[in-house]
């Protein structure tokens, strides 16, 4: 790290719930179970397709029941299993520690004599003796009623457990096991040692499966990006036979004919992310189709459309020297350098390259401060106590910079300072060497890929190797776990970092971020677009809903965190902005965007409505209907503060279907000569 080290007093202490042997590297900040690491550690954590939660020396296990209506899809927890030792009693009060966690899984001590292996996309929850503990007697406790705890063969090594809410686990345990009814809501065992398996039986013809791959149990599992536009999953295992694990409906899509794996399709657990399929096969390989990031629109500016682009062009780069940035805000401050860095390039693109000095200048102003360390008011900071970048006015307060300094939101506000520094560097390639270790310290903040103790960044703060997006809540605790609001500011990061890898020549770096750009974006048209009828969610949400507002791990809302579920057009613009090339490719579907245009247009007519935002509408409606987006656009007064006249132009005159053979017939594409 390049930045200075400094301390914060709103950070929590990491070593209250981190194993010491984890404390010497940079630790998770917005990961899966984040909850286990923050205030007491008792809030749960969605671990598919089990709510789990360790509280008290006891680790429960919920199969989620759904709660929805128009305008919220939810999960909600009950104590339907709570495995703890009874000798544990005393240790109630001490904390759960986390002694290992990788891409895939956490193991958790959360008693001293019990430890679980909790590993993503798993159908067992796996609980294991410690060896120095010798003997345990174990109890399991429900808050249903037991109506049913009988064992199903001899050995006594596979039990029922039936209960009064009408759920059905199955107990499968590595030796015998002795379970009787201490009361109607608890068993005892006595004297286990091994490992325990719980799995909530969902189908009576899925317990054959159950049973046949109830001895192979997953310990850990790493996800890596080795190979551009494939993420490749193996799990360590133990145990007997093969592994058996759940797929997600974007794992499903995704499945490479490369990885010896078997779907079973007959094999559901239900999931507010969608049904989640049985895979058997202890490695994966996941591939998407290839993206490649480009600094301008894949098609050009069509010819009658330049002069309108060129005038608004001028325009706005001579407001630059009369409009200068005055938010001392890292967020807003990013989407004002970003908003810049737009009309240089759209200036390559249409031919207009006497405006470029003047942005370069404002850049060259407005961004060296914060790399420098020179900008008065904030700056970015480097936090060692977990690992990672802070600001200076996050140092002491949590709120600050929308929660910066706790960790919140960082792929956003970086990545807005990515573009403008990746636009730098490629017009003032002097500039951009003698600034590239700030540049490339901001990109490892949320993507570094090493795993080594020497790493002054976690690896890949943000993304989620299983679900495949971004998590923005940084070091907060959530009932409904970790959470996403703006996918399209998710994408413009990793976006930005291959712009970045383009102006540097770092075709390493190009490839990881168009890796994680595609990724990204198929989560987002997965789980945040809506379309009626699909399935995943209920019908009375889709039905109501285009665009989920925020997205949690254990809920869907209609609202945003700065607006109620009425203002559809701040929902449809979140999931937009910034408004740049890689969007044709996050909005790939002309039909769905018509559907989302008419389903936000009456909220257009709500008093107050913000003209930036409508600015997003139009720019939607420009896929399917141009003309009627063009004059709207002119009509508008003002613009969102990360956008501009000219960008929305640009977006809008660059629309339309083109044979690709014939990329500039009768379209502006002197950028592609200027840009080589």
């Amino acid at each position: 790290h390049v930045f200075p080290q400094a301390a914060s007093t709103v950070l929590p202490d990491p070593a209250r719930f981190f194993a010491p042997g984890l404390l010497s590297a940079p630790l998770p900040t917005n990961c899966f179970f984040q909850n286990f690491t923050l205030k007491n550690g008792d809030q749960p954590e969605y671990i598919h397709p089990y709510s789990v939660r360790s509280a008290a020396a006891g680790l429960t296990v919920c199969y989620p029941a759904r709660s929805h209506s128009p305008t919220f899809d939810i999960q909600t927890f009950a104590a339907d299993l709570t495995v703890s030792s009874p000798s544990d009693a005393a240790a109630a009060a001490q904390p759960h520690r986390v002694v290992a966690f990788d891409d895939l899984s956490v193991t958790l001590d959360f008693s001293p004599s019990l430890r679980a292996f909790l590993v993503r996309g798993c159908p067992f929850v796996t609980v294991a003796t410690a060896e120095a503990a010798g003997p345990v007697d174990v109890s399991v406790a429900s808050v249903h009623a037991f109506l049913e705890a009988a064992p199903c063969d001899d050995a006594r090594t596979k039990w029922r457990l039936r209960m009064n809410s009408g759920q059905t686990f199955l107990l499968y345990a590595s030796a015998p096991i002795g379970l009787s009814q201490f009361s109607v809501t608890q068993l005892a065992a006595p004297g286990f040692s091994g490992v325990i398996r719980i799995a909530y039986l969902p189908d009576a013809a899925m317990e054959t499966v159950l049973d046949q791959y109830s001895r192979c149990y997953p310990t850990a599992g790493e996800a890596a990006l080795n190979r551009p536009f494939c993420i490749d999953y193996t799990w360590r295992k133990q145990g007997w036979g093969d592994l058996l694990m759940l797929a997600n409906p974007l794992h499903l899509r995704l499945l490479s004919e490369d990885c010896s794996v078997r779907v079973l399709d007959d094999f559901k657990y239900r999931s507010i992310d969608g049904d989640l399929v049985g895979v058997v096969g202890d490695s994966w390989v996941l591939k998407t189709d290839p993206l490649s990031p480009t600094w301008h629109s894949t098609r050009g500016v069509n010819d009658d459309g330049v002069d309108e682009v060129v005038a608004a062009l001028r325009k706005d780069v001579d407001s630059l020297a009369s409009s200068p940035i005055t938010t001392t805000s890292s967020y807003f401050y990013g989407k004002a350098i970003a908003r810049a860095a737009r009309l240089a390039l759209i200036a390559e693109e249409v031919g207009c390259p006497d405006v470029i000095p003047a942005v370069h200048r404002f850049l060259k102003a407005t961004v060296t401060p914060w790399l420098d360390g020179s900008f008065q008011g904030n700056g970015f900071l480097y936090d060692p106590k977990w690992g990672g970048l802070v600001t200076k006015q996050g140092l002491q307060d949590s709120g600050a910079d929308f929660g910066f300094g706790i960790y919140n939101d960082h792929h956003y506000h970086l990545g807005y300072f990515l573009y403008a520094i990746a636009v730098l560097a490629k017009i003032d390639p002097s500039w951009g060497r003698k600034f590239m270790s700030q540049a490339y310290s901001m990109v490892a903040d949320f993507m570094t890929l090493s795993r080594k103790c020497g790493a002054s960044y976690t690896r890949l703060r943000t993304f989620d190797l299983w679900k495949l997006h971004s998590w923005a809540g940084g070091l907060t605790e959530f009932g409904d776990g970790r959470n996403q609001e703006s996918t399209s500011e998710a994408v413009n990061a990793y976006y930005s970092a291959a712009l970045l890898g383009l102006s540097y020549g770092d075709t390493h770096l190009v490839s990881v971020g168009a890796t994680l750009t595609a990724f990204e974006m198929l989560a987002a048209q997965t789980w945040w677009h809506v379309r009626e009828g699909e399935g995943i969610y209920e019908d009375d949400f889709s039905s109501n809903n285009r665009v989920v507002g925020v997205l949690w791990a254990n809920k869907r809302d209609s609202g945003l965190w700065f607006a109620p579920p009425e203002w559809k057009e701040c929902r449809l613009g979140i999931q937009l902005l910034p408004l740049l090339p890689i969007s044709e490719a996050l909005f790939p579907d002309a039909g769905f965007v018509k559907d989302l245009v008419s389903w936000t247009t009456p909220a257009l007519a709500r008093d107050g409505v913000g003209e930036g935002w409508k600015g997003f509408v139009y720019a939607l409606e420009g896929v399917y209907d141009k003309e009627s987006a063009l004059a709207k656009t002119r009509a508008l007064a003002s613009h969102d503060d990360g956008n501009t006249l000219t960008n929305l132009l640009w977006w809008l005159h660059s629309r339309g279907n083109v044979d690709n053979t014939v990329v500039g017939s009768g379209r502006c594409c002197w950028y592609r000569q200027y840009g080589h």
